[in-house]
């Protein structure tokens, strides 16, 4: 194999190993972003909540 041909090859191999670690650092993102989300999405039923109790507490 010529030196070319295996330079290539190595570099090939580094930008796919390159789009690998991307794509996983992407899907860590994506989890963190959907926590987050899911976080703040029970924040606010629990909000709501508690103001229906407090209101229905107050009509008692």
């Amino acid at each position: 194999m010529s030196l070319n041909l295996a330079a290539a090859l190595h570099m090939h191999q580094e930008l796919v190993d390159e789009r690998i670690r991307g794509l996983h650092r992407e899907a860590a993102e994506q989890r963190l972003a959907s926590r987050i989300h899911n976080v703040q999405k029970a924040r606010r039923k629990a909000e709501r909540a508690s103001r229906r109790l407090l209101a229905a507490l107050a009509r008692a």
